[in-house]
């Protein structure tokens, strides 16, 4: 009777083991996809703000709106996104932080031509096509 209840013993401890290290496996596992994740949103984030930005600097209207998301583009001709762009004081250098997934947005530190700073909010939408980040507009 004592070897059996070691032998009993020694098999739930053991299940026990090998249950705590699958779900401490899977824990894991998550943690890293998130982590993973996360980053790969950021980077693409930060990627299509800065394209956008990079485009308003160099003064390519045509481009900067090209890349807007299909519901500004409904609400706003070309004609009068290059006329509000050209409106603005130039940004001649920015930082785009990391995004805010739940309001789809990422903080945008820029210097403008004449060395003043500020502190910006990009909105972003996902293209339904392509599952991409489009810029849907840039604000205080």
């Amino acid at each position: 009777m004592e070897g059996r209840g070691r032998r009993v013993g020694l098999g739930v401890g053991l299940g026990v083991g090998a249950l705590v290290l699958v779900l401490g496996g899977g824990v894991a596992a998550t943690v890293g996809l998130t982590t993973v994740a996360t980053r790969a949103l950021n980077e693409q984030a930060d990627v299509v703000v800065s394209d956008y930005l990079d485009a308003l600097r160099d003064r390519r209207w045509s481009s900067a709106y090209d890349m807007l998301c299909q519901d500004t583009k409904d609400t706003t001709t070309e004609a009068e996104f290059t006329s509000e762009a050209t409106a603005r004081e130039p940004i001649t250098a920015y930082d785009v932080g990391d995004l805010n997934p739940m309001k789809l947005s990422a903080p945008v530190d820029v210097t403008y031509a004449d060395g003043s700073t500020d502190r910006l909010e990009a909105y972003l939408a996902q293209n339904p096509r392509t599952g991409g980040f489009e810029v849907c507009s840039i604000e205080e």
